[in-house]
């Protein structure tokens, strides 16, 4: 018998798949940092989006944590899930996953809060529903 701990899954809903490509790449061969972010501040807004029943702007990042380099090949999977909400803005908890091309096992590469506000057609803040 072992004393392995299971193993680690991600938290939330499964909200987006890309594959990291060569142009996507820093001088080191890794893909950059900026790339993989962008890809889970697109992905956090849909619950955000859900939430607000509309239009949203992000205006934080918290708490960003790389944890593994992503390599050129890598399907890199984006969960979101909604952790806090307040009178304009949704706080959306943002996990990035990596599969090896040839390989079985999800491995975090990185996580982070993603703060978005919710607007109207002249960019300004408003109420989330409910919230009035």
């Amino acid at each position: 018998m072992t004393d392995a701990s299971p193993p680690t899954l991600p938290e939330g809903e499964p909200v987006g798949r890309v594959i990291a490509m060569p142009a996507d790449t820093n001088p080191e061969g890794d893909i950059f940092g900026g790339w993989l972010l962008a890809h889970m501040d697109l992905a956090g807004a849909t619950p955000a989006f859900q939430v607000a029943q509309g239009r949203c702007s992000t205006v934080a990042v918290d708490g960003m944590v790389f944890h593994q380099p992503v390599s050129v090949g890598d399907e890199v999977s984006i969960y979101a899930r909604v952790v806090r909400t307040g009178r304009t803005s949704v706080g959306v908890r943002v996990e990035a996953w990596k599969r090896p091309r040839y390989g079985q096992e999800s491995i975090k590469v990185t996580e982070g809060v993603f703060t978005y506000v919710a607007i109207d057609a002249e960019r300004r803040p408003r109420l989330l529903p409910g919230r009035e």
